[in-house]
């Protein structure tokens, strides 16, 4: 941004200050009869000067997220409720198919002790879980972080490896492929069985589709959110046995249903 453009800039932010400024000093002089709305400034994609998200079309983005600066997001990627991913002194790469599940934190380093610059580089069909903090490090391809696990600056998870829940990985510790690694700090604890390799890309693919369901749903204009409401009230009263007596069969309107592909799996009988 030049000098021009940071002065619009400026003189925008400040026609905005006193509007909301004049809209304030308008609510006291009316008391007690006025109704007070106020305005969220939370910005889901938010530039630092020239560095600006690059996200693809078919990520999902959750309202409350914060994507800032110098991140990519690859096609297929979720970004839940909660999550921070500040690329703003060095940059951010996700690659397709990765989850990043609620109050995740993803940051980078300029520079650590040693010198070294250190982006952030996940990579495809990874899962990050819930409440993670992920800072200048690297995790590859279908690999697993655990909620509330902490990977510092200089970490690398290889591919097929898992960090356990509430792990504190140290600065350069590198996790070699197909092994589990937990605990204050963080140390072998075994190898990854095939079915939880498995699990690994299970997992992606799961909340793969749980995010078109959470997409679909954002997207939802007010009528429609109204109208499902209305449905829900009245399907919610729905008694199976008394319509059995009455020989009613009501279904469910498809607006309703969940579908199968996010469903849990019913108990064998």
């Amino acid at each position: 941004m030049g000098t021009l453009g940071r002065a619009i800039y400026s003189v925008g932010f400040w026609i905005r200050e006193t509007g909301q400024a004049l809209d304030r000093l308008g609510c006291r002089l009316q008391g007690n009869y006025y109704f007070q709305e106020q305005l969220s400034r939370h910005r889901t994609l938010m530039n630092v000067y020239d560095k600006a998200p690059v996200v693809d079309k078919d990520v999902f983005v959750a309202p409350s997220a914060s994507i800032i600066g110098d991140v990519q997001l690859g096609p297929g990627s979720s970004i839940w409720y909660g999550c921070v991913l500040r690329g703003d002194v060095n940059s951010i790469s996700i690659g397709s198919g990765t989850n990043i599940q609620d109050n995740s934190l993803v940051h980078v380093a300029k520079s650590n002790l040693s010198g070294k610059v250190l982006p952030t580089i996940i990579g495809d069909n990874v899962t990050i879980g819930h409440s993670a903090i992920l800072h200048g490090c690297t995790v590859d391809d279908e690999s697993f972080v655990g909620m509330g696990a902490t990977l510092l600056d200089g970490v690398v998870v290889e591919k097929h490896a898992m960090v356990a829940a509430g792990a504190i990985v140290r600065q350069n510790t590198k996790i070699p492929a197909g092994e589990v690694w937990g605990g204050n700090p963080a140390r072998f604890l075994r190898k990854l069985t095939d079915e939880e390799i498995a699990f690994i890309s299970k997992s992606a693919s799961n909340y793969y589709n749980l995010a078109q369901v959470h997409a679909a749903e954002n997207a939802k204009p007010f009528d429609e959110i109204e109208f499902e409401k209305v449905l829900r009230k009245k399907y919610a009263k729905r008694d199976e046995e008394y319509d059995s007596m009455l020989g009613v069969v009501r279904e469910t309107p498809p607006e309703l249903i969940l579908p199968d592909n996010v469903k849990a799996p019913q108990p064998q009988k």
